[in-house]
């Protein structure tokens, strides 16, 4: 666009990269472009995009445009909108925990595991409490696995067990029990009102109840499971979207030698 709301003629700002005050990019450094679409409780009018506008200026936008508009139902507009966010964060001073462990392929990975501790793991996972949700679980234990990462029922130095979904606390830690399991892995799709955190903390309120939590390396995963959390909630790691069967058997395979060293 050479004019109209991406114009640059009438804006005098740096257009230098500065990683301690990063903004959104649009078409120019430092522009701070963005597009944002939400839903207000209010009938489609006049009225109701100056009210999107002004709520975009509370949330610090610069020009605000509502680029479109559309009634869902009776007494609920959507809006698309765009502006020019005026806050920045400092990029250089961001720290984000993460899992500390190198990953390998499954080749790599089972190859690991006969050097280093010379049988198979075992891995024992589910989707527990409520959540009938398999995606996840499925992903990371399923033969096939995803996105091009074989799942851990493949690897030769892995012995895998998927419960599937909606499987008790109680139960599933019986079952790991039974299995002699090295380490259990806990999938959560279901995040409404945080049931994601009643039901991870209760696992481990059991685990140690029983006196089973230093026994077993313990692993929790899901759309909102980051690492962070995954630690204050007694866990030994997360793992959040975008990680696969190489990264959850790579931990487990180094935490286990680690523990276990002589």
């Amino acid at each position: 666009m050479a004019g109209g709301l991406y114009s640059m003629s009438a804006k005098d700002f740096d257009q230098t990269l500065d990683l301690t005050k990063v903004k959104p990019y649009g078409d120019t450094m430092n522009d701070g472009k963005v597009q944002v679409s939400f839903t207000l409780p209010v009938p489609k009018g006049a009225e109701a995009e100056e009210a999107a506008k002004m709520l975009m200026k509370k949330m610090g936008f610069e020009n605000p445009l509502v680029a479109f508009s559309q009634e869902l139902t009776p007494g609920f507009t959507f809006f698309n909108c765009y502006g020019n966010l005026t806050h920045t964060v400092d990029y250089s001073n961001i720290y984000v925990p993460k899992v500390e462990s190198n990953t390998m392929d499954m080749h790599e990975c089972d190859d690991y595991i006969k050097e280093n501790i010379g049988r198979k793991l075992v891995l024992v996972g589910a989707s527990t409490g409520t959540d009938a949700h398999t995606v996840g679980i499925d992903a990371i234990m399923n033969m096939k696995g995803y996105a091009g990462h074989y799942g851990l029922e493949r690897y030769d130095m892995v012995e895998a067990y998927n419960l599937g979904s909606q499987v008790p606390n109680e139960e599933f830690l019986a079952k790991a029990i039974e299995l002699k399991a090295d380490a259990i892995l806990v999938s959560q799709t279901v995040t409404q009102k945080d049931v994601h955190i009643q039901n991870l903390t209760e696992l481990i309120e059991l685990m140690e109840a029983e006196g089973l939590r230093d026994k077993m390396i313990v692993v929790c995963g899901g759309p909102r499971i980051s690492h962070e959390l995954a630690k204050e909630l007694g866990y030994d790691a997360g793992f959040g979207a975008n990680t696969y069967a190489d990264d959850v058997a790579s931990f487990v395979a180094q935490e286990y030698v680690k523990r276990n060293a002589k």
